[in-house]
C-alpha cells in the first residue's frame, strides 16, 4: 500500500492532536500534486497527515476503479483511519479528491462516528453532462460534518447544483467555491488552503472536543 505520512514539526507551530487522511481520485494516486499541496498545508498547521492509495490503485498502477469492488476501496480507507487513530489522540478527518471523496462520504454514511469530519475536494456530483444521474443517494444518511471545496468550472457539478444537493445532508456542511477552477483544482488556481483549514477546524470543533 502506497502511503506517506506528514508529521508536524514546524518551529513556532504547536502540533495538533488531530489527523487528516487523504486519498485520490479515480485517475490518480496519493502522489497527486493536489494531495501533496493539501497535506503540506495541513501539516504546517499542526496536523498529522496520511496520504494513501485506495484498494483499486494498490492492485493496478493505472486505470479506473470498478463499481463492483468499491467496497474494497472503502475498506482500505477504513484501515487508513484506524492507522491514523493510532497516531493521534484527537479528531480524525477523512478527505479525498473526486472518487476518493465520494467513497469517503459513502463510508461515513455507512459508519457514523468513524471520523469527526470530511474534506471533499471536487465531489463528483454527477457524470459530466448528466445532471439527471446524481450521486447523492447516501447523503440523507451522512451525519458527519463535511467541507466541500469545488471549482466554479467543474463539469461534474455546478456550484448551484452542489449547494442544492447539500440540503440532503442532515449534518453541518460548508461549501467553498474556487473561482475559475475545474475538476482538478490545479495548484495555480487553488490558493485557499488557509481558508480550508480554518473552515474545517470550525466545522468539526464540536466533535473534536470529544477527542482532546
Amino acid at each position: 500500500m502506497a502511503e506517506f505520512i506528514h508529521r508536524p514539526g514546524v518551529p513556532g507551530v504547536a502540533p495538533s492532536e488531530h489527523g487528516l487522511v487523504l486519498t485520490h481520485g479515480a485517475g490518480g494516486n496519493c502522489k497527486a500534486p493536489l494531495l501533496v499541496l493539501i497535506a503540506d498545508a495541513f501539516c504546517a498547521a499542526g496536523f498529522t497527515v496520511l496520504r494513501c492509495d485506495m484498494a483499486f490503485r494498490q492492485h493496478k498502477p493505472f486505470g479506473p476503479p470498478s463499481p463492483a469492488t468499491s467496497a474494497n476501496d472503502r475498506a482500505s480507507l477504513r484501515a487508513a483511519v484506524a492507522a491514523m487513530r493510532k497516531m493521534v489522540s484527537g479528531a480524525v478527518i477523512l478527505g479525498g479528491h473526486s472518487y476518493g471523496g465520494r467513497q469517503s462520504t459513502m463510508l461515513a454514511a455507512e459508519e457514523p462516528g468513524l471520523v469527526e469530519g470530511l474534506l471533499l475536494l471536487s465531489y463528483p456530483l454527477h457524470p459530466p453532462g448528466k445532471p439527471a444521474q446524481p450521486r447523492t443517494a447516501h447523503f440523507p444518511s451522512l451525519r458527519t460534518p463535511a467541507l466541500f471545496v469545488h471549482g466554479t468550472k467543474d463539469p461534474f457539478g455546478t456550484i448551484e447544483e452542489l449547494s442544492e444537493a447539500l440540503k440532503l445532508i442532515p449534518a453541518n456542511t460548508e461549501l467553498i467555491g474556487v473561482p475559475g477552477a475545474g475538476h482538478d483544482l490545479n495548484r495555480a488556481k487553488f490558493a485557499l488552503t488557509g481558508n480550508v483549514i480554518a473552515s474545517l477546524r470550525t466545522l468539526v470543533a464540536p466533535q473534536a472536543e470529544h477527542h482532546t
